[in-house]
């Protein structure tokens, strides 16, 4: 168990984008909530949706399923982006942030989100202007908590200095480090949780081998530079002695991409995601793990800023966001 802001939740908890949302077609609403189902059964209690997933699907999905069990677990969701007619918005503004929030408590069936971030920091509306309404929201127990999501330690010290922060939540793992540039340690000093997604390289550090022409055709990673040639390329070469470690470590190649992650401070946690009971199942092996030394120093040599080929977005996103990043 670690600590989650004010809530005390398992480490390794549960991405709902898969289920509606980002990597192609997704699972049938019966298999969605079957995959949830499993994740109750093993003690899941973290629970992370979004206003953008499946544009609003997301949340309609995950909020009454697990209405029964809100006792138990962490309910997440986030605002400031969001999707109507095919197409994707940020705004972060105190008037769309409000509108965003009546929408997700209606879609999720509850008078209260747990943890609510701001899914982008807009760059036209200061953050002190955002955090300030969604301020608000735990003022009128809406919410109970706030977080960041994709932002830079400068944004998270001003937003900070509004209303205390639970959690910041960006994109970490062996082939995503950025955040070790300045957002942990500002976290830590802060004493704000951090909340890892995609900690498994976007289903690039697991056993399946990625082929990218066989990616969906609405499956994001197609616009990704490290899924594209000649980076894919580059990044398969280190592919093999990275699965060979796992073997030395006694454990699957997604286990130890996650125990990686969590060998930092118990304020760390990761939200991996799956449409597979069978994944789930997997993922939630690497809880408790502990790696060797000498594993940690081989990955590291192995995979680092330097090693990984290309940047983690295109261009166009990468103006979206506000984060630290490597020089690629």
């Amino acid at each position: 168990m670690r600590k989650l802001g004010p809530f005390e939740v398992c480490e390794i908890g549960l991405g709902c984008m898969n289920l509606s949302h980002a990597y192609g077609k997704p699972p049938s609403p019966e298999k969605a909530r079957d995959v949830l189902a499993r994740a109750l059964d093993l003690g899941v209690d973290h629970f992370d949706s979004a206003a953008l997933y499946g544009f609003g699907r997301n949340e309609e999905l995950v909020g009454p399923f697990l209405k029964p069990h809100r006792q138990r677990i962490t309910l997440v969701s986030k605002c400031g982006m969001r999707g109507a007619d095919g197409k994707r918005t940020i705004d972060a503004s105190p008037a769309m942030l409000r509108r965003d929030l009546e929408h997700s408590l209606k879609r999720l069936d509850t008078d209260v989100i747990d943890l609510y971030y701001l899914h982008r920091y807009d760059k036209v509306t200061p953050i002190e202007d955002s955090v300030g309404e969604m301020s608000r929201f735990v003022e009128e127990g809406k919410v109970l908590a706030i977080g960041l999501s994709e932002v830079s330690a400068n944004t998270i010290r001003k937003a900070h200095a509004v209303h205390p922060l639970a959690a910041v939540q960006s994109e970490y793992s062996l082939w995503s480090r950025n955040v070790e540039i300045a957002v942990l340690d500002t976290c830590r000093e802060l004493g704000i949780s951090f909340v890892a997604f995609s900690p498994l390289g976007r289903g690039f550090l697991t056993s399946t081998d990625i082929d990218p022409d066989a990616f969906a055709e609405k499956d994001i990673r197609r616009g990704m530079p490290r899924f594209q040639s000649p980076h894919i390329e580059n990044n398969q070469r280190w592919l093999q002695q990275f699965r060979a470690l796992a073997d030395q470590a006694g454990c699957t190649p997604a286990q130890l991409a996650l125990a990686w992650v969590l060998k930092s401070e118990g304020d760390v946690h990761v939200i991996p995601g799956t449409t597979s009971a069978t994944h789930l199942k997997e993922n939630l092996g690497a809880a408790g793990r502990t790696l060797s030394s000498e594993i940690v120093e081989n990955l590291e040599s192995l995979i680092d800023p330097q090693s990984v080929s290309g940047p983690r977005y295109p261009a166009a996103t990468q103006a979206e966001i506000d984060t630290e990043e490597h020089s690629v």
